[in-house]
Formats: structure tokens, sequence, C-alpha cells
């Protein structure tokens, strides 16, 4: 059973990232056109497009800061212009800041989480699910965390931000399922990338003794349920919390 997504156009925010390059990479490999969105990074997105159309697969390139409604109005008529409507939207960017205790965060780093969780979704949402309603199907994917679940010190605006993300996507997913369209998101654990491999950093038996699987996921791991979560495989899945952290936080019934 192979995952084909051959005809679909998928955008990516935050493409450029360490997680958002295996995301599209793994979409091209299973036949998805990509939208590779970026912030800052204009060299990184150039040199992604230049790898996705090595797989025979359709590639563009998009700014847009996604914490405004404006900036993502105009990233959807750019990528309609360029390849059509888009199939699958995978809600990947968030803004890095520095974490630390309640008493001492900023209050700027909750409005930043908050503005890259909650509001980029509904922004991504106006602007890509009416045509997704059209089609009469839809894929709109979230990157959570498990952290919206572990509550930890420090963790406070980051968890503050997930939450609220996870709200709009169980409220957007029981309002758009009557058009076959499913949301759905994904909460990874402390990941694998390539920066880790680049360091030698993959290894932290602190952090891995407390997960069942005993050790850290990789970001291709990440990006091969964001792969089946687009593809007509989870038809039937909408409005799921889906760990992928090898069972470090499990969700409660």
């Amino acid at each position: 059973m192979n995952i084909n997504l051959s005809g679909k156009t998928a955008l990516i925010t935050g493409a450029t990232g360490d997680l958002g390059r295996v995301m599209a990479r793994t979409l091209a490999k299973c036949g998805a056109n990509i939208v590779i969105h970026y912030n800052s990074n204009a060299a990184k997105a150039k040199e992604l497009k230049e790898e996705l159309e090595a797989l025979n697969v359709k590639a563009i390139t998009v700014q847009a800061d996604i914490t405004k409604q404006e900036p993502i109005q105009a990233m959807h008529a750019a990528i309609t212009q360029q390849l059509g409507t888009v199939d699958i939207v995978v809600a990947n960017a968030v803004i890095q800041y520095q974490w630390t205790s309640i008493l001492e965060q900023a209050p700027e780093d909750y409005q930043g989480q908050f503005d890259s969780c909650v509001m980029q979704s509904v922004y991504l949402a106006k602007s890509f699910i009416p045509d997704m309603i059209v089609k009469g199907e839809g894929r709109f994917i979230g990157i959570n965390t498990e952290c919206a679940m572990q509550n930890a010190p420090t963790q406070s605006a980051y968890v503050a931000g997930k939450r609220g993300m996870d709200g709009v996507y169980r409220v957007l997913a029981k309002e758009v399922g009557a058009h076959a369209i499913t949301v759905n998101q994904i909460a990874p654990g402390w990941t694998i990338s390539e920066r880790d491999r680049a360091t030698g950093t993959e290894v932290n038996e602190g952090y891995s003794s407390s997960v069942p699987l005993k050790r850290r996921g990789t970001d291709q791991e990440i990006a091969n349920v964001v792969a089946f979560l687009a593809s007509d495989l989870s038809s039937f899945i909408t409005g799921a919390y889906i760990p992928v952290n090898g069972g470090n936080v499990m969700p409660a019934i």
C-alpha cells in the first residue's frame, strides 16, 4: 500500500525549518506539488525548491508573515495564480523564543505564540478552506506539541499558544467535516533533526529514559504521519491530536 499524492498541491508553512524541509521532501516523494513557505530564509527556500523539482514535482516559494491576515491572503493569491488551489495545508511555522518561568517570561512572547499558533491557523483556514469546500475535499494539518500535555516549568507561552491552537482545530473539524475536509494535529516529541545529526546531539538519555520506546523520534517519523494524514488512507480521521513521541504523553479517554 503506497501513499499517492499525485495531482495534489501541499502548502507547508515554515518549510525551510528542520521539520518543514523533511515534510516537504516526503510529500514530494509521494507525488505532491509543494508550496514552500518561508519568512526570511529565501536562500534555503530556493535550495529546497531546486531539490524538490529534481523529484519531478512542481515547487514554488512564497514569503509571508503568517501572523497577519493580509500576507496570508496575498500568499493564497500567488499560489492560486501559479499552481491552482491547495489541497493540503500543513501549519508548521512557529515563532521561536527563549523559554523561562511565567514570572520572568516577557508578555510579548505570549502574544507571539498566540499569533503564530492560533491566528496563523485561523488565517490559513479563512484563506484556503473555502477552495476546499468548493472541491468537496481537503486536508488541514497542524503541528502541535507534546508540551501541550506536559505543562512543564518554562513551557507556559508555548503551551498557551498550542493549547489555544488545539481548540481551533477541534472546532474547525466539526465545522467543515460535512465537506469531506479533515482537520488534524500532530504532536511531536523532542525530535531528532538534521541539526542534531550535524552536531552529534541525537542522544539525550535524560529525555529518552522517560519515553516508553526509550529514544527520541526522528524528523522523518513526523513527516511520515503528515503524509498519512494528507492521504486518502486517513479519510475517516478528523479532530485528532496524534502524539508522535514514543508514548511520552498519552491522551486519555
